[in-house]
C-alpha cells in the first residue's frame, strides 16, 4: 500500500497572495492561512490556539488566487503537504514546510469589487463534474 499526503486546512489569509510568473509562464502563488482551534484548558476556560500554513498556488489556482483572493478571506485548502530545504547565505541549512494546493474553495469574506461574490463559490484544479439529475422512478401504475 502506498502512503497517502493530504492535508485538508478552512482557515483566513493572512495576506494577500503573492503572485509572479516563472520564466515560462507559469503562474505561482504563495500565501500564509491561519486556522485556529478553540478548547477549554484544566480551569475550564476558553483558549485559542493559531497555526499558520505558508500555501502555494499553481497555474490556474493561482491565477484564481490573485483575482480573487484578499487579506482576511475564509478559504478551503487541499493538498500536499511539502518541505523543502536550502543554505542560507551564512551556510546554515533552513527547512520550510508548504501546503501545495490541488483543491481551493472560497468561502466568503471580504467581497472584491472587480470579482463576482465568493460565498459558495469554489475553484479546483480537479473539478467535480455536474451533479446527475436523477429521473423519476415510480411506476406509473
Amino acid at each position: 500500500m502506498s502512503g497517502v499526503n493530504k492535508a485538508i486546512l478552512v482557515g483566513n489569509l493572512g495576506t494577500d497572495p503573492e503572485v509572479r510568473s516563472l520564466e515560462s509562464d507559469v503562474k505561482v502563488a504563495n500565501f500564509n492561512i491561519a486556522t485556529t482551534e478553540t478548547y477549554k484548558d484544566r480551569n475550564g476556560q476558553k483558549q485559542d490556539r493559531t497555526e499558520w500554513h505558508r500555501i502555494v498556488l499553481w497555474r490556474g489556482l493561482a491565477d484564481i488566487a490573485e483575482k480573487f483572493l484578499k487579506k482576511g478571506d475564509k478559504i478551503f485548502i487541499e493538498g500536499r503537504i511539502r518541505t523543502r530545504q536550502w543554505d542560507d547565505k551564512d551556510g546554515i541549512k533552513r527547512y520550510t514546510t508548504e501546503i501545495y494546493g490541488d483543491n481551493m474553495v472560497m468561502l466568503g469574506g471580504k467581497q472584491s469589487q472587480a470579482g463576482p461574490s465568493s460565498e459558495g463559490q469554489g475553484s479546483s484544479v480537479n473539478e467535480e463534474p455536474p451533479q446527475e439529475t436523477k429521473a423519476d422512478d415510480e411506476l406509473p401504475f
